[in-house]
């Protein structure tokens, strides 16, 4: 058998409060009788779960006894009836004003009473369970959001690193070809940092320049496909020898080619675009001017100066005023003008690179100390 509900019965008169208490008694509620408004308030607790009050009383009016129990939170959603022989309109306003839920009129009539009674305790579970549900659902979106940001910080890091798998694999990618040409990974180092300076320069979006940068490396990558005998050889090559070595940019472009990473994406476009030259005459495409891609323009300027300050099969290293001479003369014709003036004008920078990666059994590069023409 379910508990009874405690209902508060709140009248100054004592055989009013009694009879109004047998009523409920009858009814199946249990009463709690208060002698005025001050006692209600004090007996006012949780288990209660209604408040039955006559308006006129002589400390507290059950308008203000009404007005009390709707400041306090705890208490703000009882429902409350006033008890009442007054029927005229202005004071049942008055009592919804002062926030009373419904009136009964003296005398009572016991089915009245039921029906009104029973009425609002259903409203008020409906309420009480709606709420619960309310803090059910809270609770459930907590605990989902907290699972979401889980899954959500485990998906980022299982894509950090397969972003940092990819970028190791692709930087491994470019170093296996530097290595078959009898490079070491300095190279790699120097030329990618020199991109990435110029299209810093440039004034490129950070995410470009770091893709600029993590691109740049697979250059090569077409050279693993070129025969040892061509690559390496130490004179220079037949006509024949340098349409086989002219494949690597094409070689390079289908072993980058369909790939869903941005990063090489962006090495296809250096890998088939990196020896186009400005006036039309490099390969494979002969593309000109800015048809050639913005990637392929950069990789140009900085593949070339490290070639040219480096030891070579076919060739010694340069110093860097000669090979800044030698670039300064394909101004226009090999490089952008625009880069080429731009890496030279931080040629501080470009030093620093080189210093930064430079293997002194293979590079010349410190060995003059003046800033190159046009620098």
């Amino acid at each position: 058998m379910s508990e009874r509900k405690k209902i508060l019965v709140v009248d100054d008169e004592g055989p009013t409060r009694t009879g109004l208490g047998k009523l409920l008694a009858g009814l199946g509620y249990e009463p709690v009788l208060a002698a005025n408004g001050s006692e209600a308030l004090a007996t006012l607790c949780q288990d209660i779960e209604l408040v039955l009050t006559d308006v006129m009383m002589p400390d507290i009016s059950g308008y203000d006894l009404t007005r009390a129990i709707r400041t306090h939170p705890a208490y703000a959603e009882i429902p409350i009836i006033l008890v009442t022989a007054l029927s005229a309109r202005s004071d049942r306003i008055k009592g919804v004003e002062a926030g009373a839920n419904d009136f009964i009129v003296k005398p009572v009539d016991v089915t009245e009473l039921h029906v009104r009674v029973d009425s609002l305790l259903k409203v008020k579970q409906a309420h009480e369970e709606l709420r619960l549900y309310q803090l059910h659902l809270e609770e459930m979106v907590r605990l989902r959001s907290e699972d979401l940001q889980r899954t959500i910080g485990k998906l980022k890091e299982q894509q950090w690193q397969n972003q940092t798998a990819l970028l190791d694999t692709a930087k491994r990618l470019g170093v296996a070809a530097e290595f078959k040409d009898k490079e070491t990974s300095d190279h790699i180092h120097r030329m990618s940092e020199y991109c990435e300076l110029i299209a810093r320069l440039r004034g490129l979006p950070g995410g470009e320049v770091e893709i600029v940068l993590r691109a740049s490396p697979l250059h090569d990558v077409g050279k693993l496909g070129t025969p040892d005998a061509i690559l390496l050889k130490p004179g220079p090559l037949t006509p024949e020898e340098w349409v086989v070595m002219k494949e690597h940019t094409l070689t390079g472009g289908r072993i980058l080619a369909g790939a869903m990473s941005d990063v090489i994406q962006a090495g296809e476009i250096i890998a088939l675009t990196h020896h186009e030259k400005w006036d039309g005459s490099g390969y494979p495409e002969g593309l000109s001017g800015k048809d050639i891609p913005l990637y392929g323009r950069i990789c140009a300027i900085a593949d070339v100066f490290d070639a040219l300050t480096n030891k070579r099969p076919y060739k010694e290293a340069f110093s860097n005023k000669t090979a800044a001479n030698i670039m300064i003369e394909g101004r226009g014709k090999h490089f952008d003008p625009k880069l080429l003036d731009l890496f030279f004008a931080n040629f501080d920078e470009v030093k620093r690179i080189q210093r930064k990666f430079t293997d002194a059994t293979k590079s010349a590069a410190e060995a003059p100390t003046q800033t190159p023409p046009g620098a």
